[in-house]
């Protein structure tokens, strides 16, 4: 079956959030930096670049104790209390200020227009998904919204696709588009094997970044993303 073809079985659209869907000015970075230092941990830009749009959890364990990435270890403790502050200071920002990517919002109701189930996945935990929804006005726009702590693993993992699928009642993943802007999404949309992988360049990584993973396409922004229908 060509890509082309391909559109006209999706079902389902798997998307990211902040970064994709949701005006990412560095907030998250920021945050991160800010958690770390808070605790004498020291990280570059380009490490905490790397780590974006995974579990945020996880995030923290590879750039604190990159030995127990997976599983935390010892340091898992260590983990949990900078993830606290990272939470503190990324939920002052969200309850100030987020706005959508310009188009979001259009792009939801031409696929609701078109019968075709809109998932939002993010690498937050709930707590901090629940403010940003209610920040936004969200909570009607999706059939489903998966949070990093409701998977046994986050990104590259392809669990929340997975999750998305089961809560929305989708059965086959050539019936899924997943779209994201780190290199994250991509793997996680090609482990999970889905019909078409998007990345948007409205984020955390570059198209030189995105072009190297798997992928069926690159956009600008989500905005774009009926245009692949041919519309």
């Amino acid at each position: 079956m060509s890509l082309q073809a391909s559109f006209r079985s999706i079902r389902l659209v798997v998307s990211d959030m902040a970064g994709t869907t949701v005006k990412d000015s560095g907030e998250v970075a920021r945050a991160f930096t800010a958690a770390l230092a808070d605790h004498g941990v020291e990280a570059s830009a380009e490490q905490i670049s790397v780590v974006r749009g995974a579990s945020k959890r996880e995030a923290i364990a590879r750039l604190i104790a990159p030995r127990h990435a997976n599983e935390y270890g010892s340091d898992a403790a260590r983990v949990e209390v900078v993830y606290a502050s990272f939470k503190n200071h990324l939920q002052r920002v969200f309850t100030r200020e987020v706005e959508p990517v310009v188009g979001a919002v259009e792009t939801f109701e031409w696929l609701r227009a078109h019968d075709i189930k809109l998932a939002l996945n993010t690498g937050f935990d709930r707590d901090i998904t629940e403010i940003l929804l209610d920040a936004l006005r969200w909570r009607d726009v999706a059939a489903a919204v998966i949070c990093g702590d409701d998977v046994p693993q986050g990104r590259p993992a392809p669990y929340m696709i997975f999750r998305a699928m089961e809560l929305t009642g989708t059965i086959n993943v050539r019936h899924v588009l997943n779209v994201g802007d780190t290199i994250s999404d991509l793997q996680a949309a090609h482990n999970a094997g889905v019909a078409v992988s998007v990345g948007v360049l409205t984020g955390a990584h570059t198209r030189e970044k995105l072009a190297s993973e798997n992928h069926s396409y690159l956009i600008d922004s989500i905005k774009n993303l009926q245009m692949l229908w041919g519309v």
